[in-house]
């Protein structure tokens, strides 16, 4: 499966963001100012990645994974829900789970109405990175306690190599682009976004092919 997105994330990578061992910068166009265009196509790939298979819900964390569940959402064609880190006063009845934040340096309680999670539920976990998996337990828990269950795992970018997630990108595979050698401007690969050689993104000499 030809994912776009990975041509066009490894592109805004390369223009807008950061790569310094295992921080990625991607707050221009992720998760501050979002690239929509970007966010579409994950949202596609994500979603081709699951289909046939039965989703009820995509669940979520604030602030940051909001975008990509949302579009993978739309294209799969269900609700999205996102665990809160504070507690409204609609709120009244919720299941929470405590997870650590190694980005922020802080725990913090996440929480979901009893309303929005039910029993049953076929729950598609999407978060912008997979790092320590802090998070995931943290949402597996809560999913757990809702007599809910987890039916597949994805993220834009996997920085552990978890084989049952979903990633647009591996942290290995960011690294290993940005180690290739330099391109010009008007020799871009479409799939991977570098100079591989291949202007069309279809060639098995492109680093991202045969992954698949």
């Amino acid at each position: 499966m030809k994912r776009e997105s990975r041509g066009l994330l490894i592109k805004a990578l390369r223009e807008k963001g950061n790569v310094s061992g295992n921080i990625i910068k991607v707050d221009t166009f992720i998760n501050h100012c979002v690239d929509m265009n970007l966010a579409k196509h994950i949202g596609q790939d994500i979603a081709r990645y699951y289909a046939g298979k039965s989703i009820d819900k995509i669940i979520t964390v604030e602030a940051s994974g909001i975008i990509p569940a949302m579009a993978a959402a739309m294209y799969i064609g269900c609700d999205m829900v996102y665990a809160k880190k504070r507690i409204p006063i609609t709120m009244e009845k919720h299941y929470s789970e405590k997870s650590y934040s190694f980005t922020k340096k802080e725990e913090t309680t996440l929480h979901v109405s009893e309303e929005v999670l039910k029993k049953g539920d076929r729950l598609l976990f999407v978060d912008d990175f997979y790092a320590g998996g802090n998070t995931l337990k943290a949402i597996e828990s809560i999913a757990a306690q809702a007599g809910a269950e987890i039916v597949g795992r994805a993220v834009i970018i996997d920085k552990a190599g978890r084989e049952d997630v979903f990633s647009i990108l591996t942290l290995n595979e960011i690294k290993k682009a940005f180690a290739a050698a330099e391109i010009k401007e008007d020799d871009v690969c479409l799939c991977c976004g570098f100079g591989c050689g291949d202007d069309r993104g279809d060639m098995p000499h492109c680093w991202l092919r045969g992954e698949d």
